[in-house]
Formats: structure tokens, sequence, C-alpha cells
């Protein structure tokens, strides 16, 4: 069957869901979304060629529901499911019945999403394919032989849960003391987040960066790397700032880390796209810590210095294609930075912002791509992630990356909710950040990145102007004419009124 013919569903929602979509619809492929009734007028739906109702706004009642799901893609005559990130995305057992019931899963396998998605099992299998990694212990072990353990290797050490990711069940202790109410608090969490009470603790290594290479690898062999990508800008182990490559990482250091993890993914019989994620410290020690078998939120960097579609890759090898591309194509060009945009409030210790969008400009112009689930009218609930979309830019240096994501902000204009957009404004202008001088501890070093920055009056006067810019976008189109014109005599008036009263 060719590309042309076959028809795809996209078992995921918000913007994710309108990325895959899109790169479906330029290899030619039919699409099918899948939708909650909060969702039913998303732009997922809109965008799909089918679209069909899961259940009602809880995820447990609609996004996770694989019967349902794997029903719905039989019925409307799909061939694949593509499950973005999040919700059944690395969930093994979903990839396995989606194979079972004759659809091809675009992902990796069962088998390997369950060894690499288990951060036990991954470590074993990366000290065997020779990838540097922390000393930690087993997640077999109880409370005390934890205890026990960390005596060995010295405090300060890491909890954390030993399925899943997202910061969930991670805890660092610092003293033997704390280590027990650690213990049981990961336990709890992770037992609720990823239904698996499984822990293990890891040294801590203080300072260190968040760098992560991502690979892809088809179903005759061949694998590859794509350069790294830099994400220490963290708050509570949840990534906000993305960038490849990494301003900290040299050309012996990349081929280094690529090479050690291509290893990790051969040995693992690893196929599709995957991250290998390391934690490096000041001296460019760099050591494994996960595999994320799946899409990962930041890959458009990746995609924008290396040009490669790493989506449509994915449905490719998922359908037996070779990789077009060996280790010697890929070229890093430039810098591209993505700023995560959620719907949280900086000014309140980002807790979630609900509401609906009343006006909504997005940034554009050379080197900006925003990857968005918003649009004027939408009502954003507490149902799901509170990432809405996403800002990357492209520049020919970090310098230049920089300045456009530093205009890229300030065309950025969402009202009705509350977003973090005044975060990114803050993060970029502080001259540390500009120098690449962070690593994954530089929220808690620089706590006026994440205070109330903005004095009352500056930001009242910040609303006031969003308002006003508002009313002059309503205003901007004025119909002339009595009833019947053609849409031909719609003229811009209002910006010529507004240039006589000044």
């Amino acid at each position: 069957m060719k590309e042309s013919s076959r028809k795809i569903l996209v078992a995921n929602r918000g913007e994710i869901a309108v990325r895959v979509l899109r790169a479906c619809q330029e290899l030619g492929m039919r699409t099918v979304a899948v939708y909650s009734t909060a969702d039913r007028n998303a732009l997922h739906v809109r965008y799909a060629d089918e679209a069909y109702l899961l259940g009602p706004p809880p995820s447990a009642e609609s996004y996770l529901r694989k019967d349902k799901i794997i029903e719905i893609a039989k019925a409307c005559g799909a061939d694949a499911i593509h499950p973005g990130y999040g919700f059944l995305a690395e969930n093994p057992e979903f990839s396995r019945a989606v194979t079972e019931a004759g659809l091809v899963f675009i992902g990796p396998s069962p088998e390997s999403m369950r060894m690499m998605g288990n951060k036990v099992e991954a470590r074993r299998i990366a000290d065997e394919a020779g990838m540097p990694i922390i000393p930690g212990c087993s997640s077999d072990l109880t409370n005390d032989e934890i205890v026990a353990f960390a005596e060995t290797i010295g405090y300060p050490v890491m909890v954390k849960a030993a399925a899943g990711g997202g910061g969930k069940g991670m805890r660092v202790v610092r003293d033997a003391e704390s280590l027990p109410a650690a213990l049981d608090a990961a336990r709890r969490e992770s037992t609720a987040a990823f239904g698996d009470p499984a822990i293990f603790i890891e040294k801590l290594v203080e300072n260190g960066r968040h760098i992560e290479i991502q690979i892809l690898a088809d179903q005759h062999g061949n694998c590859v790397y794509l350069g790294e990508r830099e994400c220490s800008i963290q708050r509570r182990h949840q990534k906000l700032v993305e960038e490849s490559p990494s301003p900290f990482v040299d050309e012996a250091m990349r081929k280094q880390m690529g090479e050690v993890a291509v290893a990790g993914a051969k040995r693992a019989g690893y196929v599709n796209a995957g991250t290998m994620e390391f934690l490096v410290d000041r001296d460019r020690n760099f050591y494994f810590l996960e595999m994320n078998t799946r899409l990962q939120v930041e890959h458009p960097v990746t995609e924008l210095v290396t040009g490669v579609d790493i989506v449509k890759e994915q449905i490719r090898i998922a359908f037996g294609r070779r990789l077009r591309y060996k280790q010697e194509d890929i070229k890093l060009k430039g810098h591209a930075i993505e700023a995560r945009i959620t719907a949280e409030d900086p000014y309140n210790n980002f807790l979630p912002s609900i509401g609906t969008i009343a006006s909504l400009t997005e940034p554009t112009g050379p080197g900006v791509r925003v990857e968005s689930a918003l649009y004027e009218g939408m009502e954003v609930t507490l149902h799901y992630d509170p990432m809405v979309a996403k800002l990357i830019v492209h520049g020919t240096n970090r310098a230049n990356a920089i300045m456009r994501l530093r205009r890229a902000l300030g065309e950025y204009r969402i009202l009705g909710i509350k977003s973090n957009i005044p975060f990114h404004q803050r993060l970029v202008e502080n001259w540390n950040f500009q120098a690449g001088n962070f690593d994954t501890g530089f929220l808690a070093a620089n706590p006026d990145l994440m205070d109330d920055w903005v004095p009352s009056k500056r930001r009242t006067a910040a609303i006031a102007a969003t308002i006003l810019a508002h009313r002059r976008r309503q205003q901007a189109l004025v119909m002339v004419g009595g009833v019947g014109d053609s849409p031909s005599q719609w003229k811009i008036e209002g910006r010529r009124r507004a240039v006589r009263r000044n």
C-alpha cells in the first residue's frame, strides 16, 4: 500500500495532535482525530479528515481509553495509530494491543518500550552497552536496604520512580534522617501517577546539565543520532526552555555522546524515534539518566537545526521504510530555542490558569515557528496539561536566536488567561542565560526569575495595554456599505481613525 493511501489515527490532543496531523497530510495520508467532549471544537478536531468522540473530559474516560481508541481505529479503517506524547505514548500494553489488532503502532515495540521505559532496566541495558551510569541501586530493595545503600554511595541522593517520568516520584535527599520519609512519599506519588510503587536511588550529581540525544532507528538495523538538546532550564524537574545545540557541548563531546546513545538503542533493539537523556557534570563527564521511548515535546529544535522532519520519519519507519539518512548526512546548522507556553500564572507561583481565549496574536516572521492548540473562543480547562503552545525560533547562531526569541515573545498576545510568557521574557534578559552559564539548579539559584517581579503599577499598565491592543484589533476591520455588499467592500478604517486621533 502506498503512503498516500494510508489512514492514520492520532491518539492525542492539543498542539502535538495538530503537529502529527500536519505531517500526515504532507505525506498525503488521510487523518483521523479523537476527542473528549471538552475538545469538541479543538483545532485537532477541525484539522483532521474525520473525528470521533471518545468520552467525557477526564483522561481516564477519554484519551486513556485504549479499547475505545482501537475500536474507533478499526471501525474507520485506519492503518496505524500515532500516540504523540503523554497519555498512552509510552504504554507498552497499548502498543501491543494496537499491533494485535492488526494496526501499525507508530513508535517502538512493546518489548523495547517496556525495557527502556523502566529506569532500572534501562540502567542495566545502558551499562551493558558501555554507557556511563550514575551509581545507583535496584528497585527491588526494601526501604531499609535502600537506606543502607545510600550510606555506601554518600549523600546527597536522588530518589526516583522506576516507571514514568515528568519529575513525578522524584526527591532530592541530603541526609539519612530525611530519606525514609522521602522514600514513602515517592512510592505514593509513583503509585498514583504510574500504578507502580517501585523506586530506587542514585547519587545526586549537583550543578549538572540535562542534555539529551535524539536518535532515529529503523527496522533494518540502521540508527543515527541527530545532535543534542540542552534542557537544563527546569522548574521542579519540568523543562521550560530547550535548545539545540547545547552551548556547553563541543563537537568531540557531541560525537561521543551520540555514539553511546546509538549503542544503547541498538542494545535494546530499539526502533523508531527515541531520546537518550544524560546528566553532565562541570568537567563534561556525562552519565546516562533514562530513555524516552516516544516523540519529545522539544523535538522541533532538533528539526530546525538538522532539517530532519522527525514525525515524518517516525511514520516511514513504522511502515518498514529504511532511514533516508546516514550519520555523515546529519549536520547542525544554526541554533534553535524552544519556549514552552503554559496556561500558568508566573505572578502567583505558576498556578494553573483557566478561561476563554478572548484574543490571540501569535508571533510570525523569519525564523519563528509556533505549534499551538489555541484559537480565539477556545476554553482552557483544568482537565489537561497546562502547556498550550510552543514558541520555537531559529537563528544563524545562539545570540541571533535569543534576540529572535525576545522579539517573538514581545509579539505574543494571549488575552483571557494568564500565561508564562512574562517569565520567558524575564529569562531572555538574564545575562547568565544569554552567556549559556546555567545548569539544572539555575532557577533555584535565581529566585528573582520566579518571583512577582513586576510592580503593581507596571502590571496594571501591561494589562491595560493588552486590552487596548485587543480593542484596536477588533476595530481594524469595519464594514463599509449596506446589507448584501460583498466581502471585497471590507476596508481597513480603524487604523486610519487612530492615526487621525493621534
